[in-house]
């Protein structure tokens, strides 16, 4: 049960990094932190590619801490209590899984994500660094919804919650060192497939409904029994 969820996680993190209004912006800003643009970001690849190491260090650190937290909190509360969070997270993870579908409108959650760190230090990485950590505190409008409902997951889940924001972290932190590594043609390829991004969310939605229903009913376990039961048979 604990795989299903932290490989939901992971994914969560990829839809994020794919939501409609970052990953296009997501190219020229890597390349703004290293100092170049995109037209020279071919020469300057390993620049671009560091500073955007130092980016995704950035808001991992941010999750961890968060992960620590939510998992020292959590492991302390009651089992009654427990319950009421499985009901609270699922409907959570229902209400984002029908906001990322369509069903549901928030001009919050639609808003353009704007980094609040202006200051520039001499380290670039060091700026990109803090750059990554305001993006991992802030958590931008943009990719709420699949963070939100990770965090509604984390919430049913003490004991893995660390693990659950690791995942998470990783599935939208690699995807930014592939496209600091190529910066300079994953904007046209971006432009190019920009269209199909709504249905990767529509589709992540309708997997956090079912998920979120599993959750509210207390019936994960009913996934992890089908699991086993398909290992068995293919023995």
């Amino acid at each position: 049960m604990a795989e299903i969820t932290i490989v939901v996680a992971f994914v969560a993190g990829i839809v994020s990094f794919l939501s409609p209004c970052v990953l296009p912006i997501i190219p020229g800003f890597l390349a703004y932190l290293s100092g170049t643009s995109l037209s020279d970001s071919r020469s300057k690849r390993k620049d671009v590619f560091l500073n955007s190491v130092f980016f995704v260090l950035g808001f991992s650190v941010i999750f961890a801490i968060l992960g620590v937290l939510l998992n020292t909190v959590l492991e302390a509360v009651a089992y009654n209590a427990l319950i009421w969070l499985s009901r609270i997270g699922g409907a959570i993870i229902i209400f984002f899984g029908l906001y990322l579908v369509g069903l549901i409108k928030i001009p919050f959650l639609d808003r353009e994500h704007k980094f609040a760190v202006k200051k520039q230090f001499k380290s670039k990485y060091i700026t990109s660094f803090v750059f990554g950590s305001a993006f991992g505190a802030g958590w931008t409008p943009c990719v709420g919804a699949a963070l939100g409902a990770i965090l509604g997951l984390a919430a049913t889940q003490p004991g893995i919650t660390f693990y659950l924001l690791l995942s998470y972290s990783l599935g939208l932190g690699i995807p930014f060192l592939v496209v600091g590594f190529f910066a300079a043609q994953a904007s046209t390829i971006i432009n190019r497939y920009a269209h199909i991004l709504k249905y990767i969310n529509i589709a992540f939605g309708v997997v956090l409904i079912v998920l979120g229903v599993f959750v509210f009913t207390q019936s994960l376990n009913l996934i992890a029994n089908f699991e086993l039961l398909n290992r068995f048979l293919l023995r």
